[in-house]
């Protein structure tokens, strides 16, 4: 083994073929093949030696791929796994939403990776479909069980071929797999083998070869012996046990149908219920016709079994009693099915089964037993037992692996993973088959799922339980049947020819099959569905009407939905002279309500072509995109998702970006020059208070500052509260000669050396303007140097004498007047370590103390102060031994008195105030120190103390000016795209661009929070009115699209905006400026060591990275920081202009926020459809509670329908909230930031959320009683809705009995739907809907209960306490959630439970209790809570900050006409729904003629109306009100003449489940030339009670004609009984 590792294994799949998989793959390499084998042949292996031959084309760096389609999702895992052991190639899988892959990227990247793609070809059709692959990507597709490819079906195989194009260079080879070439039942008919094969080479484009007399497959082909085993006859008559059973169970099926009848109210809802009895019904009368009396027992028992109730209950009802009318009906049932075992005092045992017979087992199921007893004595035996019903397959597994008799055989079920009824987990499934392949169990009860797919070699015994429906099942089942003198068996009713036929023709079908492949009885084949193709030729994406149903409940799963409501398509079908017509209805959050069909053919072929042109009027209105998916247009362009937006690691992600170098410091200066024209600006200090004197400064610049930072102003913040107040004041321009402007720089760059890189005076010398990469390096061009007052004036001039002076100290190599420092008088000098100095000289200067390494400012002399005074401190000794102690220096002057020196401070931040506001200011002593003048070196003379001072606030002062500066250019870059900008201050610009880690007394968040409030309620008003399209699930993506992070960074970078930003502390060791440049010049080779360093967090000598700085202030900037910038300017803008200015500001950045006003007038001409309801609710009532009086009631009425209520023609409250949800917000923000002006933006955030969600709407919604005007057609909603009104209207005590329930989030939605109604019917006049805010809203306003989310209040109680809080996995009970709070508190375990249906909802009333009991055992946070916050701030009156914009005018006569009323395109024929649709008819033509002239009449006077209409009155309701009595009358005589009242009849009674109508030719007469027939038609009607409805019809000429006048006349009857509703 040794290398074995080293040298990889190549997978040749050539080895182990056999010569004719060898020789059919080389013959698939030419052309397309269709191999017809039998299972068990090696066609797999065949595909894969086909992908071997063709490697070359699909090996990457190769972009395309080969595609292999199975049809089941254990075929695509078995294939998979096949093909992965046989090659080399890159496989990857793909069922269902295993990958979630959602987008092309996603696509791209699987096609870029993987080079074998085994998929079901639903995923391949969906891709094809919307362009997310290809066909001229795919080189290679492989077909297994291709039979499936019929000219007469719709499955996906036929569809994935209409993507082929044959004569096209780049189209795929194509390779298909089949045992059966045909999937029909079979039959002599040689044509229709012919015709199926044809077909099936037609689609596919390719040849069906098989091999025939080959020696080689016959050795491994194993053929089973066939068998039949004979049972019955099966008695039909009308007696016997099974036969009462049947009509007892018939009876209680019944009663449950009528019991739900009239305890349910909602059509829908009832008709849903009633399937499900038929449903159970119908399985425990084919289990009792099948298995006998105990599989009926037992399928009962598992229908009963709890993991299927709770299926059951999801499936029907959220609430009542009605949800548990399935269980009793199993109840009853299980008793009747029992009766007889109970009464003979049988028990359902092994011992007792074993003598059983009729009726306990069916005919059928002893034959079975007994052919399965006759096993026992063979070894290794495996079965799989073949049965149509998932209930069957598991009645019959618990029957055979209960008896005795059969214990040999270990039994197992096997059902599908999607089969509705009790399917089970793909994972169960493929344990189950690893158990059979293992022997573990060896006997399977099976559906359909182990036809295809299911590999057992060592299965020896297949049996039909029920028979095959197709050829293709009897071949396949039998193909199950892998080892040698293996046996298929039937099982077949005597006497029963239609069962003994199908048996023949599926024994014959094999043969004719082999002979059709070797020579063709005919060239015929089955014409090809018409399909009608829709393509987006942008795109290329298409849909047909084959896949139009399917793209249409696509869409309709992807609107919002609730637990009351789940969207889908509804069908309803008339039938007219030319055919069927089909009206889809969509759901009322659609953009579209109904489509009706051409006639067509056939109901199938109407539902198709209804639901295409429903996909193709969504493309047209946005709601599907251009690749033909939910949502709006071109959905490949992915980048500013809101997914993204949601990956917090992607926003907060840190980016170097250059910060600017304000023009007005950046214009420089040459030493070259002879004269330097400088502008001259005086610094003004103002300390508070008057306890320091400050040497006065100026600004000397090239250029001339803008006003605003001329008019600047600045308070730097001292210690204990004090200030210095600042400006600067312009004091014209100043001439510099080449010598001072040498003397200025060197004196700049000798006072920054001192303040910052005091290291450098160590050293004797220190050498100043001789580095000539100073001026080079730096990026700015000023001087701060000393002025003075001028002797003759005020005005102010340079104190050259000052610098001259500092620069000429020894310091800098120049020696004092030491030759004549003898002449003066011993008390006029000072022995410093420099000698003997001038004690003027000494006075007002910087001196350096080599034994500490400290620099001080000597202020005076301390005359009486000497190294033999007492020095301050807790030992009685003299300085000199102090300094002798400490320092270890024996001082040499004891007699010379010592100096008052001022320690050279160590520059600070004083942008930031380091206390609180409420620090009271005070003055404060001076420190000074006393030092031996001998200990004392003489580095700048005259250097003075109020020189420092001035020089400790400077930095900090021009570190201000410079990002006003920043903020000033920023202004005149949007004043030229905008005028608007020029009315914002740049004090407020620097405000919005200066970020909370500067530490400053502003930053951009209270602009903040309010600029995105404002952005999304511009973003999503045009969204609303932009995008018609787009429901309200697709409307919140699309702003948050626009509104995310990413995207606002994305615009920001665009616009250059990082480079403003002031993202960075004032930090004084980085201050550089003329005299001290940053050394670090910018390059790529810095910024990637920057960032290298950065990764490593780290540089070499431990410094952070981020402290490191380039000459062009490179900076980490979060992209969520350069998104907050965008939001606070746009707050700015607002608070500073108004509206306009904020959106002109968007619509520079690129953000379009502007709409057309005929959007407006569309959604006020739409919302007319609501008016039918008008007369449903009290709308002047409704209005009145509102504060507003509706122009246009369809938007109020609109308002307030919930989608679930579907009948009326009109849309739900959905989009309405959106739009409410984004103007609320803006206005509540716009309110607390103008009511609480000191609020923190945290807190201004808090109050927001707890002002603006569901529950404080939904309790406002109840206190205005909107409940009570609520459009819903859910009896789990309104059960809901009435216990939450119940409890919040209950009492307090009352309210502690009860747990509080969940509030309904309807409610809060119809208060923000309701808001949006107002704002669009006032054409957006924000101060109106202020108004009505500020009273609808005035409870929650007041704040006069204030809590946080506990959960979060507790979390954080927790944090400051340093508890461990826990919160264990909620635990699932019945009727809820039970969730559990543990805190480990000072060595004390607390734990605190509760219970609720909701999980979420149960915690918060956990934590609830935690709190309170926290805070009873004395455990508070140290800060205020948020109530007492409020309560003690200040407070101003509330104002609509910005809003100057002019409303919308909306005169109704600009889109209403009396003479012409449209509602909407989707709304001129009258919605009507299911039965609704029935048209009635009287029973006599003489009333029929008189109802028609009555109706005739209704529109005569429904024109009368309109004359006066149009004379007098502009109501919207009375126009309505005409259109529709137009309308009904006209569409009810045109289908009254068009339908067929006998298929509407039993269209009626198959709705209503129903039996058939029954029809009686009752009576003959007349000769036989001139013969009349008179037909009876008779209906079981169970309603709440049972009605028989017997009709009969006139005397026709036609049985045909007698049998429609009798359901002409049983409609008219069913009408007038009420069984049908009214129109």
């Amino acid at each position: 083994m040794e290398g074995s590792s080293s040298t990889p294994v190549v997978k040749d799949p050539r080895k182990i073929a056999r010569k004719y998989q060898l020789e059919l793959s080389k013959k698939a390499v030419e052309e397309n093949l269709i191999v017809y084998l039998g299972t068990g042949c090696g066609k797999t292996h065949i595909a894969v030696l086909l992908m071997y031959e063709m490697g070359h084309l699909i090996r990457k760096p190769s972009c395309s791929v080969c595609v292999f389609l199975a049809p089941t999702v254990p075929l695509v895992l078995q294939q998979a796994t096949v093909i992965e052991n046989s090659t080399d190639f890159k496989v990857s899988t793909y069922f269902g939403n295993r990958k979630q892959l959602k987008d092309h990227a996603d696509w791209d990247k699987e096609i870029e990776q993987f080079e074998v793609l085994v998929m079901t070809p639903q995923i391949l059709l969906h891709n094809l479909q919307h362009c997310f692959i290809k066909m001229e990507l795919i080189s290679l597709l492989i077909f297994d069980e291709c039979h499936h490819a019929q000219a007469q079906s719709r499955h996906p195989y036929t569809q994935i071929m209409k993507f082929y194009k044959p004569n096209t260079t780049k189209c795929p080879r194509v390779f298909g797999m089949t045992a059966s070439p045909i999937v029909g039942k079979g039959g002599s008919n040689k044509l229709e083998y012919s015709k199926c094969m044809n077909s099936l080479e037609n689609i596919l484009d390719a040849k069906i070869y098989s091999v025939d007399g080959n020696l080689e497959l016959e050795s491994v082909l194993a053929t089973p012996d066939i068998k039949i085993y004979l049972y019955g006859p099966v008695a039909k008559a009308a007696s016997g046990f099974i036969f009462t059973c049947k009509e007892k169970l018939e009876e209680i099926k019944d009663q449950c149908v009528h019991l739900i009848r009239e305890q349910c109210d909602d059509f829908q809802e009832c008709q849903k219920k009633i399937k499900h009895i038929w449903r159970i019904h119908e399985n425990l009368i084919f289990c009792l016709e099948n298995v006998g009396l105990w599989g009926a027992s037992h399928a009962a028992q598992i229908l009963l079994s709890s993991d299927y109730n709770d299926l059951m209950q999801m499936e029907l009802c959220n609430s009542n009693n009605i949800s548990f009318i399935a269980d009793h009906y199993l109840k009853e049932a299980q008793s009747v099915l029992n009766f007889k075992l109970s009464r003979d005092n049988i028990e359902f045992d092994s011992t007792s089964l074993e003598a059983l017979e009729e009726p306990f087992f069916s005919k059928k199921l002893i034959v079975l037993i007994g052919m399965l007893s006759t096993y026992r004595l063979k070894s290794n035996v495996k079965c799989i037992i073949f049965v149509k019903r998932i209930i069957v397959a598991r009645s019959l597994a618990y029957i055979l692996g209960t008896l005795k008799s059969l214990d040999f055989w270990k039994c197992e079920f096997l059902l599908g993973c999607h089969s509705g009824l009790r399917s089970m987990s793909r994972k169960k499934m493929n344990t189950i088959v690893g158990k059979f392949s293992s022997g573990q169990v060896n006997l399977l009860v099976a559906t359909n799922v182990a036809e295809e797919g299911l590999d057992i070699q060592t299965c020896c015994l297949v049996v039909r339980f029920d028979l095959p429906q197709t050829v293709a099942s009897f071949i396949q089942s039998r193909g199950r049947a892998r080892m040698p003198k293996s046996e298929y068996v039937f099982l077949l009713e005597r006497e029963n020819k239609q069962d003994e036929k199908l048996l023949n023709d599926f024994l014959d079908a094999e043969d004719i099959m082999n002979k059709e492949i070797i020579s063709r009885t005919s060239n015929e084949s089955f014409n090809d569905l018409e399909e009608k193709i829709y393509e987006v030729y942008s795109t290329g994406a298409s849909v047909s009407t084959g896949c139009s149903v399917s793209l249409l409940h696509h869409y309709c799963a992807k609107l919002p939905q609730d637990m009351y409501f789940t969207p889908q398509p509804k069908f309803f079908y008339t039938e007219e002279i030319d055919g069927e017509v089909c009206r889809v209805i969509l759901p009322p959050n659609a953009p579209l309500r109904q489509i009706d069909s051409p006639p067509c053919p056939s109901k199938d072929e109407a539902k198709r072509v209804a639901c295409l042109q429903a996909c193709i009027s969504l493309h047209e209105r946005g709601a599907l995109s251009d690749y033909l998916l939910p949502g709006h247009r071109n959905v490949k362009e992915k980048a500013n998702s809101s997914e993204c937006d949601s990956n917090e690691d992607e926003y907060l992600r840190e980016e170097l970006h250059e910060m600017l170098v304000p023009a007005a410091l950046r214009e420089q200066w040459t030493n070259s020059e002879s004269h330097v024209l400088l502008h001259f600006y005086d610094i003004k200090f103002i300390p508070i208070p008057e306890d320091r004197l400050y040497r006065r400064f100026g600004l000397f610049v090239k250029a001339p500052l803008p006003k605003e930072a001329e008019a600047m102003q600045v308070d730097l913040h001292l210690a204990h509260g004090r200030i210095v107040k600042t400006s600067f004041v312009s004091s014209g321009i100043i001439t510099f000669s080449r010598e001072e402007i040498t003397l200025a720089q060197k004196f700049q760059e000798m006072f920054l050396k001192v303040i910052l890189d005091r290291s450098e005076f160590f050293s004797d010398i220190v050498l100043l303007g001789n580095n000539v990469t100073t001026q080079v390096c730096s990026s700015t061009f000023y001087l701060l140097l000393p002025v003075k007052k001028c002797t003759y004036g005020n005005s102010e001039v340079i104190d050259w004498h000052t610098i001259r002076c500092c620069l000429s100290s020894p310091a800098f190599g120049h020696q004092l007047n030491s030759d004549r420092m003898h002449l003066l008088p011993i008390c006029d000098t000072l022995e410093l370590l420099n000698g003997p100095i001038n004690k003027a000289s000494v006075l007002g200067s910087l001196i350096f103390t080599p034994h500490n390494k400290l620099f001080f400012f000597i202020d005076g002399v301390v005359d009486d102060v000497n190294a033999n005074s007492r020095h301050k401190g807790p030992n009685n000794i003299t300085n000199a031994e102090h300094y002798k102690e400490r320092y270890g220096i024996q001082l040499k002057h004891l007699d010379q008195p010592f100096l008052k020196a001022k320690q050279l401070f160590f520059l600070r931040n004083l942008l930031h105030n380091r206390l609180q506001e409420s620090t009271e200011v005070r003055e404060t002593e001076e420190h000074f120190d006393e030092l031996p003048a001998e200990l004392c070196l003489l580095k700048i003379v005259g250097f003075s103390k109020d020189i420092g001072s001035s020089l400790s606030l400077l930095p900090s002062l021009m570190h201000r000016l410079k990002n006003l500066l920043v903020a000033v250019e920023l202004k005149q870059v949007l004043s030229r795209s905008f005028l608007e900008a020029s009315e914002i201050s740049a004090d407020c610009i620097l405000e919005a661009l200066t970020t909370e880690k500067c530490l400053e007394r502003f930053s951009l968040e209270r602009f903040e929070v309010l600029g995105d409030a404002f952005l999304k309620y511009a973003v999503g008003r045009h969204s609303f009115l932009s995008y018609e399209g787009l429901d309200e699930g697709q409307l919140t993506k699309k702003r948050s699209s626009i509104v995310n992070n990413l995207n606002l960074y994305d615009l920001a970078i665009k616009k250059n905006l990082q480079v403003y930003i002031c993202d960075e502390s004032f930090k004084p060791s980085q201050f550089f400026a003329l005299g001290r440049p940053c050394m670090v010049s910018c390059s790529i080779d810095i910024k990637s060591t920057i960032s290298c360093q950065r990764e490593k967090n780290t540089t070499a000598d431990g410094a952070e990275a981020h402290n490191i700085k380039c000459s062009k202030s490179h900076r980490w900037l979060q992209r969520k920081t350069i998104a907050d910038i965008v939001e606070a300017l746009v707050g700015v803008f607002l608070v500073e202009s108004g509206f306009g200015a904020a959106t002109a500001f968007l619509q520079w950045l690129g953000i379009q926020v502007d709409f057309e006003i005929s959007d407006v007038y569309r959604v006020c001409r739409e919302s007319e459809a609501n008016m039918s309801l008008m007369g449903n609710i009290d709308v002047p009532a409704l209005e009145e509670s509102l504060g507003y009086r509706f122009l246009h009631k369809g938007l109020l009425l609109q308002a307030f329908v919930h989608p679930s209520y579907q009948k009326h023609s009109g849309g739900c409250y959905q989009n309405l909230e959106f739009l409410g949800d984004a103007v609320l917000e803006y206005l509540i923000t716009s309110y607390l930031y103008s009511v609480y002006p000191d609020l923190k933006p945290g807190q201004l955030t808090d109050l927001r959320s707890i002002t603006v969600n569901n529950c404080s709407f939904a309790l406002i919604a109840v206190k205005r009683s909107f409940h009570l005007y609520l459009f819903k057609d859910s009896s789990g909603l309104t059960q809901a809705v009435n216990k939450f009104v119940k409890f919040v209207q209950s009492t307090d005590s009352e309210q502690e009995q009860f747990e509080e329930p969940a509030f309904p989030k309807v409610l809060g939605d119809i208060v923000e739907s309701s808001i949006g109604a107002i704002l669009l019917d006032s054409g957006f006049n924000l101060k109106l809907v202020w108004e009505i805010m500020l009273k609808l809203l005035d409870p929650v306003l007041s704040f006069s209960s204030l809590q946080l989310n506990p959960v979060r209040e507790l979390r954080e109680l927790c944090q400051y306490k340093n508890f461990d809080l826990q919160f264990p996995d909620p635990e699932k009970i019945r009727g809820g959630y039970s969730v559990r709070i543990e805190i480990h508190a000072s060595d004390k375990l607390l734990s605190f439970n509760a219970t609720n249906h909701s999980s979420k909802a149960a915690r918060r009333t956990a934590a609830q209790e935690a709190l309170r009991k926290m805070k009873a055992l004395g455990y508070r946070h140290k800060s205020k809570s948020l109530e007492e916050i409020v309560q003690s701030t200040r407070k101003k009156e509330a104002q609509l900050i910005g809003y100057d914009e002019q409303c919308v005018v909306i005169d109704y006569n600009d889109f209403i006409h009396a003479e012409n009323l449209v509602l909407s395109e989707s709304t001129k024929t009258p919605f009507k729904l299911g039965p609704q649709e029935v048209q009635l008819m009287p029973p006599t033509r003489d009333n029929f003629h008189h109802q028609q002239s009555n109706l005739s009449g209704s529109s005569s006077e429904s024109s009368a109306y309109t004359d006066n209409f149009q004379k007098n009155s502009h109501d919207p309701v009375l126009q309505y009100q005409i259109q529709q009595n137009r309308e009904i009358s006209k569409n009810f005589i045109e289908t009254t003449d068009n339908k067929s009242a006998k298929t509407k009849l039993y269209e009626i009674c198959a709705t209503n489940y129903w039996c058939p109508p029954s029809f009686v030719c009752c009576n003959e007469e007349g000769p036989s030339h001139l013969r009349m027939f008179t037909c009876m038609v008779s209906i079981k009607v169970d309603t709440s009670s049972s009605v028989l409805l017997e009709c009969m019809g006139e005397p026709k000429s036609q049985k045909k004609a007698a049998e429609e006048h009798a359901a002409q006349g049983a409609l008219w009857c069913l009408y007038h009984l009420g069984c049908l509703p009214k129109k």
